[in-house]
């Protein structure tokens, strides 16, 4: 386990995070998060994006994307409502030897390394959490850990952005913590075909028919403003793929279609409710509708 020592305490440090996520299409998000994070001269600094969309648009993914995009290390924390300020700096553990030993959290650990720290799900700390990170978030570029009795400054190629989704409030943040919390970037849902591009590269294995049914469901139900997500698609597939390859049945073309269509409804209602298994109807391929 990699450490450093700053003002003569040993801090152990988070390992970064190597996760199989692909942003698929709209470039000009990755472009506007690059943009934020851009220094362009010697007296400025990095803004810290926040990212604000509807659940399953791939908030993170696009974050850790941009993190690889810059070959920087990326570490991402996920926060809830239960996240107390030593959670996001340094918190003491005892080791195997029985003696006290200062773990740094990913954010930090970013610090440290100059890398890329992702807060995912912000809007669910609280004030007093987020208080700990403000001297972070401007011209001081540091945090202090009471618990280590440390100051530590961020590396000059440290970049922080937020994750936050736009119905999963806990609390309201003070303007002191939004206006560090800038650019907002807003993530909406793909168009068609960038949906069905997410949809292949999530999907490998699935053949077109299905990959057909799935964004025909979700721009379906885009139109009439259902929260409905890629991500929501692409866990019906997968679990009605399941089902189809479980039962181990040799159907016809015009049998395997149909029963697709009965899985995907299957799944659909499972994974979301009985609402998302109706728009599986006959205007999605079901001829026997």
């Amino acid at each position: 386990m990699e450490k450093v020592v700053i003002e003569g305490t040993e801090i152990f440090l988070t390992q970064p995070d190597d996760v199989n996520m692909i942003w698929v299409g709209q470039e000009e998000l990755v472009t506007q998060v690059l943009a934020a994070w851009m220094v362009i001269g010697d007296e400025d600094l990095p803004l810290n994006p926040r990212l604000v969309g509807k659940p399953g648009v791939g908030k993170t993914t696009l974050a850790y994307h941009a993190g690889r995009m810059l070959n920087r290390p990326v570490y991402l924390f996920q926060s809830t409502m239960d996240t107390r300020p030593e959670d996001l700096i340094i918190t003491p553990v005892i080791s195997e030897a029985g003696k006290i030993r200062y773990m740094a959290s990913p954010i930090v650990s970013a610090m440290i390394q100059g890398g890329i720290a992702v807060i995912d799900e912000g809007n669910r700390m609280s004030e007093k959490s987020w208080a700990s990170l403000a001297p972070l978030m401007d011209s001081r570029r540091y945090v202090e850990s009471i618990i280590a009795g440390i100051k530590i400054k961020a590396h000059p190629d440290f970049r922080l952005c937020t994750t936050m989704n736009d119905d999963a409030s806990t609390f309201e943040l003070p303007e002191y913590i939004h206006s560090r919390l800038q650019p907002q970037i807003f993530i909406d849902f793909p168009e068609r075909e960038e949906e069905l591009m997410i949809l292949r590269s999530n999907l490998p294995f699935a053949d077109e028919e299905i990959l057909d049914y799935v964004v025909d469901f979700l721009q379906s139900a885009h139109e009439v403003d259902e929260r409905y997500s890629v991500r929501d698609g692409i866990n019906i597939a997968r679990y009605a793929l399941k089902r189809l390859v479980e039962s181990g049945e040799r159907m016809t073309s015009k049998d395997r279609k149909r029963r697709v269509m009965e899985y995907m409804r299957e799944s659909a209602s499972m994974i979301l409710d009985p609402v998302a298994a109706e728009y599986f109807k006959e205007d999605l391929g079901d001829e026997d509708e």
